[in-house]
């Protein structure tokens, strides 16, 4: 996360711009790199002003519902959860009596209140998504512009985003495409986000290089439906982990590389959740149970399958259960092939990345800094908490 990759990739939209489309990319550009100039043709809001007659590409990073939008301490903007919802008519606001609570975390007010509250900023991310929708629908491109929505990872709760489960990677992908999708029409595909690229490059008529790993899922040109798809997980900030997902329909298979690091390590940017705050406290005091204490192990299995149709909060393990032997087998062959095949760098220390000039080094300042424990009543893990694979390495068995 933020390695920071000294000499960056060429980008798809350069592919586009080479292509003669306009590219638009007005915001979040958290690409693990300074993204080159060239990169877009604008980084201005081109919502706010008319679309462009020529072929476009245009993003744009809807963040009203961060994690830190539902927190009393500003954020980045120095915006509060209050200054979010300012202008949300009661009607629209939503109440924490009636919040969906998942199995795996508690029944208190605090998780109440922040799923709640992420709803509210859903609702008004929704209305910036109409208004642009309308914008659309009101231009000469309304049926030449195909939409595609998506997210970047799960809610910013405990076992959703940073952690690999459903919850975590199992993501929204809406695409309107007049004419050629109807609307209401629902697809089980496997898609991974590698697949976005060449997908737009395709539709928009542009040369898909052939480097790249993912591959193209709507039009002429769309390839057979994968059988698996893989996702994972290294460095949080301050936090080192490395976990690693193969996915097919039926399972859901997970093979953590360092067991001996619990789920619910601190992290300080993670801490200022108040669900996680109470987690910690309900734990300490012996009141946290079910799959919300689980989560608070002091360790974590080498390995964890389930059956994302029947267990879609993935709280049953299936490994050691021989009816599911046949499956762990298939997918664990399948994620080490596909490690291979991508020659996987995680294996590499990150101060090695580092000394070899891949990447930046912001280990040694930034996130140091960052590294603490919490106070010995909450405390769960290592009493030192590692920032490299180096320190790291005692936790792996």
């Amino acid at each position: 996360m933020r390695s920071t990759l000294r000499q960056p990739p060429r980008l798809f939209t350069h592919e586009l711009r080479d292509a003669g489309k306009y590219v638009a990319w007005p915001t979040k550009t958290d690409f693990n790199f300074e993204p080159p100039d060239d990169f877009a043709d604008t980084t201005e809001d081109q919502w706010k002003s008319d679309l462009p007659d020529e072929p476009f590409f245009v993003y744009r990073n809807f963040d009203m519902t961060h994690e830190s939008g539902v927190w009393d301490t500003p954020n980045w903007r120095n915006e509060t959860y209050a200054d979010r919802i300012a202008e949300l008519p009661d009607r629209l606001r939503h109440d924490p009596a009636d919040a969906p609570i998942p199995a795996y975390l508690p029944d208190t007010p605090e998780t109440r209140q922040d799923i709640a509250r992420y709803f509210d900023l859903l609702s008004i991310q929704d209305r910036q998504i109409g208004e642009i929708l309308d914008r659309i629908d009101n231009s000469p491109a309304a049926e030449r512009t195909v939409v595609i929505y998506l997210s970047d990872h799960g809610r910013g709760l405990p076992r959703e985003k940073r952690w690999c489960y459903g919850a975590g990677i199992h993501l929204p992908l809406i695409v309107r495409w007049p004419g050629q999708i109807a609307p209401g029409t629902t697809c089980d595909d496997l898609i991974t986000w590698v697949d976005i690229a060449p997908t737009i490059l395709s539709l928009m008529g542009a040369a898909v290089p052939n480097s790249y790993d993912g591959q193209i899922f709507l039009g002429d040109n769309a390839a057979s439906p994968r059988k698996f798809i893989y996702a994972g997980r290294d460095r949080m900030d301050e936090v080192f982990d490395r976990v690693r997902v193969a996915r097919s329909k039926s399972y859901h298979y997970i093979r953590n590389d360092y067991p001996a690091l619990p789920w619910a390590v601190r992290q300080s940017y993670a801490e200022q959740a108040p669900t996680l705050q109470a987690m910690r406290r309900e734990y300490a005091a012996g009141r946290l149970e079910g799959a919300a204490a689980a989560f608070m192990a002091r360790r974590k299995p080498a390995e964890e399958l389930y059956d994302p149709i029947a267990d879609p909060n993935m709280l049953h393990n299936l490994v050691g259960d021989s009816a599911h032997a046949e499956a762990l087998t298939r997918h664990r062959l399948a994620l080490e092939n596909f490690l291979g095949s991508v020659e996987d760098l995680s294996g590499t220390p990150e101060s090695q990345l580092i000394a070899n000039g891949l990447v930046a080094d912001r280990l040694s300042d930034e996130y140091s800094q960052r590294v603490g424990q919490l106070p010995e009543p909450l405390r769960i893990g290592p009493d030192s908490v590692p920032l490299t694979e180096e320190q790291a390495q005692k936790y792996r068995g």
